[in-house]
């Protein structure tokens, strides 16, 4: 089942997609009752509507699960060589933010104050009930479909962030799209191989040429042990989103720079469009406009450190 949230005639709908039309389903159902449940508008064609994120998450963690991702974007970004021994011991992830999701073909505005945009080629895993402390084969279970993920990346704003010591922060926080469709757990098994990964076919384009070209079953944990690690001491809520982080091979234009040594392809500009394409889930299209400028924030003041 394919599950699209949307928007016809000035009214948002949740609906089941059949081929090239999309048919509501009763007013009020959220993409994650969708399951099951029977349509019961007349079929729109989808070239009639306006594709909205497929759900709102609640909470959206992204993960870094690609070694070949980790190994050109460190150079690029930090400028030192190989993966971290530490990447190895655990899938991590950060939390970006909830409210800067946007739909599968909507523009982009250039976050402020950046002008070195990149885009990140992903798959998410959407949580369809609640669990704490799952194992991964109890993992299996909560997982109600996938959709894909572009993360977004101010990376200028990004590289001067992380010496802080603390991630990414504004240069992950403006945009993040996840679309066109959830497509249901089930849809995607014909996928799965003998170690569990689902192997689909990744590809990234800018203006219509490829630039990345990866398989999502080099992914080194499996969604299931995401899910499983991200519910360690804690709850993972229906609607969470994982992403499994950028796949590697041209999955964003950071792993290109630092395995060249310049920034080729060029940043971002204003005008490009991004399309990344999921095997068994579809394509998302989102063109780079400009955005607002940035409200200027003092930097640090100087304390004598007073003492009460």
């Amino acid at each position: 089942m394919r599950i699209a949230t949307y928007l016809h005639e000035g009214r948002r709908h949740c609906g089941i997609v059949e081929g090239s039309v999309v048919r509501a389903l009763p007013d009020g159902t959220s993409p994650l009752e969708a399951v099951g449940a029977r349509p019961v508008g007349a079929p729109v064609p989808l070239s009639e509507v306006r594709l909205l994120p497929p759900l709102q998450p609640p909470t959206v963690r992204d993960f870094v699960t690609f070694e070949e991702h980790v190994e050109g974007v460190r150079r690029s970004v930090d400028g030192a060589a190989g993966v971290p021994e530490q990447w190895y011991a655990a899938p991590t992830f950060y939390f970006t933010n909830p409210y800067a999701v946007y739909g599968a073909h909507d523009d982009i505005p250039m976050p402020p104050g950046s002008s070195v945009l990149d885009f990140e080629l992903e798959v998410a895993a959407v949580i369809g009930r609640e669990g704490r402390d799952l194992s991964p084969e109890q993992a299996r279970e909560h997982i109600v479909g996938y959709t894909i993920l572009n993360d977004w990346s101010a990376r200028d704003l990004q590289s001067a962030e992380m010496r802080v010591g603390l991630g990414p922060c504004k240069g992950k926080d403006t945009a993040t799209t996840l679309g066109p469709y959830l497509v249901t757990a089930d849809e995607l098994e014909k996928y799965r191989d003998g170690d569990g990964f689902l192997r689909l076919a990744l590809t990234a384009e800018i203006n219509g040429e490829v630039v990345g070209k990866d398989l999502l079953s080099n992914m080194s944990w499996t969604f299931e042990e995401m899910v499983a690690y991200a519910s360690r001491g804690t709850a993972v809520r229906p609607g969470d989103v994982l992403g499994s982080g950028t796949c590697g091979n041209g999955g964003c234009l950071a792993e290109l720079w630092g395995v060249r040594g310049r920034q080729d392809p060029a940043p971002l500009r204003l005008g490009d469009t991004v399309t990344l394409t999921v095997e068994g889930i579809g394509s998302v299209s989102n063109t780079v406009v400009a955005g607002p400028d940035p409200v200027p924030v003092p930097v640090a003041r100087r304390r004598l450190r007073e003492r009460p």
